[in-house]
This record gives C-alpha cells, structure tokens and sequence, in this order.
C-alpha cells in the first residue's frame, strides 16, 4: 500500500475534524479508516546505530514517519543523520535540544528552569532546520506527561516563540499510568493558544515493556486498568509478543473507531531487543492487510487544519 496522496488525505481527515477540537469524532465518516503515524524518539547515540535497519524496513514498506530528534545528538553526527532521513518519507521534528525535562516529572524528575527550557524548545528546532534545510513545526518533550502542557503559561509561550505549529507531549495514561490511553487531538485554547494543537500518542513506551531502561518492577499501571488486553504479565520477550500489543491497539482504533493511532518508540530500545526490526515487519504488513493509512505527524497537523 503507498501512503495515502496528500491532497485527498488531507480532504478525508479535515471533514470529521474542523471544529471539533476536544469533541468526540463521532461524525468522523465511517467507512474511513484510522490514520497510522509511526514516530521516533531518537534520544540516545545508539539510536544511530538502529536507524539504517529501520529506514530500510520504512523503505520496503513505503511507510512514512516522524522522527523525534535530540537536537545534541544530530549535532554530535548530522551528516549520517542527514544522510538516513533526509527522504520525502520522512518527517524531522525535534526531541528538545538535551532531552532534559519541560515540566515535574514523577518518573523522570524535576523540570530544568525557564531559561534552560527556552534553549531546549528554541535550540532544538534550530538544529534540526540547520541540518535538514526545512521547517520543523513540531515537538515532542523527553517523557512527556499526563495532561501534555495544560496548565503551563510559559512553557506554552516559549512554544509559540518558536513557531511550534504542534507538540506531541500527551504520553502517559492518568496518574501517570501505562498504556496510554486514547485522547483526541485538541488546540490549548484555554491556555490562550488556539493556534498550537496537542497530538498525544497511545499504547506504551515500549522501552518499559521490556525493562530496557532497567528501572525494574514498578507502578505503571492502574488497578483496574481501562486496557486489561494491553497488559502484559511480565516483560515482554519476543518480537511477535510486542506485535501482539501493538496489534491491540491498532485493533481499537480501527473498531471504537478512532481518528489514528501512534505509538511510542524508541531506535535504541526496538535495536537492543531486535536488531532485525521484525516487529515493525510484523506491524507494518498488518498496517496494510488493515487498510490503516499511513502519514506523519506533520500531515495530521495539515488536516487539522484544514489545509489541501
């Protein structure tokens, strides 16, 4: 399946979104179905090694992406960052400049102060569009949180500042629980920006499926759980097991029905666990055999806005 041709992509999803912001898309037409954004947070230098592996299965699949990038990592290698995804496939947001925290954090620590966080915001983007040699409108914070960045006046201006257009920053179930559970995309209107739209993700950090941060057992999920399928007994320890939760979300957005659906992963993570990427084998072809169609983050923002 190729990806879905711009203009007629951005013409289906604008019909069930403009206007709705946090309402539901009950009017969303049925016979569509969900979006599939695959996205990146490239945040470590192993994430480098993993890349060629994974643009290679992008590439036989023709299945475009969003990569999230540390600006500091792209600074430390640009030329073979540029030289992997420098693609039409491929959209380059940033991942904060050092990937240190926006917001508190109960998990990933206390946020840096106001002047730190403007360089990640602004340093960041401005590394990328260096590199690259295009716009980078959006933005993903290391972590990310349970209620993205309401509630976060100065943060939310230093965004606008520096021209953001979206933020994918909705991570985490509430209380700061796994998975994550399905949000719609919103604007921060109340917060006094109607221009800045909020793309949460879903599902889980597949980092911690598998204890590969090595932080070991602890509270990650609520009792009851919204998702109960969704959670595993133990780790997770093959690639065909963490198809089958991906699947499952996959699934929910297809039949609840859901706008898209996006989960959260990370290069070095799939590479430590699967150096052959059969899982996004696996996801991928599932992807099509579905119908889900594909685009970036950026394409989603475009419909949301209305724009062809």
């Amino acid at each position: 399946m190729q990806p879905l041709p711009r203009r007629q992509f951005l013409q289906s999803l604008a019909l069930g979104y403009m206007g709705m912001h946090l309402r539901p898309v009950a009017s969303a037409q049925p016979a569509n179905r969900p979006y599939y954004i695959a996205a990146y947070d490239t945040e470590s230098p192993t994430c480098l090694k993993a890349l060629p592996q994974i643009v290679a299965r992008h590439k036989d699949h023709a299945m475009p992406a969003t990569f999230f990038i540390v600006g500091a990592r792209l600074e430390e290698n640009a030329k073979e960052y540029k030289a992997l995804l420098d693609d039409p496939l491929f959209e380059i947001a940033s991942h904060s400049y050092s990937h240190k925290m926006l917001r508190n954090h109960p998990i990933c620590g206390n946020a840096a102060g106001i002047e730190q966080i403007r360089e990640e915001i602004l340093r960041g983007k401005a590394v990328i569009e260096s590199v690259f040699e295009r716009p980078c409108l959006g933005f993903r914070p290391a972590c990310g949180f349970d209620n993205g960045f309401k509630k976060a006046p100065e943060v939310l201006a230093i965004f606008e500042e520096a021209k953001i257009a979206y933020i994918s920053s909705w991570l985490w179930g509430p209380d700061y629980s796994l998975p994550i559970l399905f949000e719609n995309p919103f604007t921060y209107a109340e917060e006094n920006h109607p221009d800045l739209w909020e793309l949460p993700a879903q599902g889980w950090h597949e980092n911690l499926l598998k204890n590969n941060n090595k932080m070991g057992p602890r509270r990650l999920t609520l009792w009851p759980s919204a998702m109960p399928e969704a959670v595993p007994a133990g780790y997770i320890q093959t690639p065909e097991e963490e198809f089958g939760i991906n699947k499952i979300f996959l699934d929910k957005a297809i039949h609840d029905p859901r706008p898209y659906v996006s989960l959260v992963w990370h290069p070095w993570s799939l590479f430590a666990f699967d150096p052959e990427m059969k899982m996004l084998d696996l996801t991928f072809t599932y992807v099509k055999e579905a119908a889900l169609q594909p685009c970036t983050f950026l394409d989603l923002y475009h419909a949301l806005q209305g724009e062809n």
